[in-house]
Parts: C-alpha cells; structure tokens; sequence
C-alpha cells in the first residue's frame, strides 16, 4: 500500500483505533520521546552519545504494538515528539526497514531539518521501491528538492507506476514547467517507440505545464515525427 503524509493519524485518531494495550504502549513510547527531547542541550557521556535513545527502540517496534496499518502515525508522532535531529533520522533511515524508512520520509516536513535530510529523500528516489519513492515525492521534496531534481523525481512516478497524486504541490511546481514539459514528450515518444503505452498520469502533468495562452488544450504527447519523404532536390 503507497502512503501519503496526508494519511497520517493523529493522536486522538490513534486513541480511537488502539486498544487498551496499545495506547499504553504509545503513552510511554512518547514519554520517551518527550524526554528525549527534553534532554537533547545536556552534555552526554562518551559512551551514551553512541547509543540509541529508548524511544528510537520503540520505533522499530511500533509496528509489533500497535499494528502495522497504525504504524506510519505512530512512528511519525515519536520522530515529532522527540524533535528527530538530523543523526537520528538518518540512522533510523539507514538501519531500518522500508517501512521504518518510508515513516521517516512522510514526517521529514514536521521536523526542522531545513535541506539538510535531502540525502535521505535523494536515496528513496533511487531506489524501485514504490512505497519508497512515493513517500519521497511528499511535502519535503515539494519545498526543498531543486527544479532539476524534482522533475526527475516526477518521472520516476511516472516510471515506477507511483499515482502523481502522491506529489506534493504537483500543480503549483509543474505549471507552465517548458523543460518538464520537453522531459514528459521526450518519454512518451520512447514508451511509445518501444510499443508500450503512455501512461495516462503523464497526460495529467503535461497539462499542467501548458503556456498560458493554450488554455485547457495543450498539445497531447505523440512519438517523434516521421523522417520527411526524399524530394527531387534530394
């Protein structure tokens, strides 16, 4: 199943949908990280400064606790409560499952992490994991991945199946975007070379790009025109 940040559950959401043992769970897995979080300006010994903080442990064991259609939200409510510093977010992504890794790219726009988490988003986009790439695509690509890059990461949606939906902002960056506009014919034309058909979300995105004075009727992406017929002259 491809998620969304939109599909996020809150607290209150979360309280409703988990049993009694799940919520006491929860209740002390965000204590953990309100602690944490608490304690993040005090000085730490050599030795805890290498080890992981109790919250990070629940996590990993969110899905276990609480379920796994639970687990996004609950694992983005401990990167929220704890104030994730950019170390703890790249270790969670780095050592952890799609799942643990997809729970950090939905929440990566909670956290005051300016542009530094881009690596993390730039690795989920190389990847062909479509729960990966569409959590990649979300509010945090949107505001800080560079024109070059986010219209690659559109046609990686395109390439990997991924529903254009999931990218955030979609309207307001690809509006009257020429060169995406270039990028979205010059794929069709190879899918269409190749005999394979054109996928329906890349008309959905050419249409966005469209100059203004084309109105509602921009050009529909064909194959490369024919080589002209040999003249007399030639």
């Amino acid at each position: 199943m491809l998620t969304s940040s939109s599909s996020l559950k809150s607290r209150k959401e979360l309280d409703a949908g988990l049993g009694g043992a799940a919520r006491a769970w929860l209740d002390e897995a965000l204590a953990e990280a309100a602690h944490d979080a608490a304690a993040s300006d005090a000085p730490r010994s050599e030795a805890s400064s290498y080890a992981s903080p109790p919250w990070e442990l629940r996590y990993a064991a969110a899905g276990r606790h609480c379920g796994p259609e639970h687990a996004d939200s609950v694992r983005s409510l401990l990167l929220v409560e704890a104030h994730a510093s950019l170390s703890s977010v790249t270790r969670l992504y780095e050592q952890g499952t799609a799942a643990e890794r997809r729970a950090v790219l939905l929440t990566l726009h909670l956290l005051d992490l300016g542009d530094t988490a881009l690596p993390l988003v730039e690795d989920a986009l190389r990847a062909n994991d479509t729960r990966l790439v569409a959590a990649a695509v979300g509010p945090y690509a949107a505001d800080h991945l560079d024109r070059h890059a986010w219209r690659h990461a559109v046609l990686k949606c395109l390439f990997t199946e991924v529903p254009v939906t999931a990218v955030a902002r979609l309207d307001d960056r690809a509006r009257q975007d020429a060169e995406l506009a270039r990028m979205l014919t010059d794929f069709a034309a190879e899918r269409t070379a190749a005999g394979r058909p054109v996928p329906e979300d890349l008309r959905t995105v050419l249409a966005l790009t469209a100059p203004a004075d084309e109105g509602e009727n921009p050009a529909r992406p064909t194959a490369a025109p024919a080589a002209p017929a040999p003249t007399e002259e030639s």
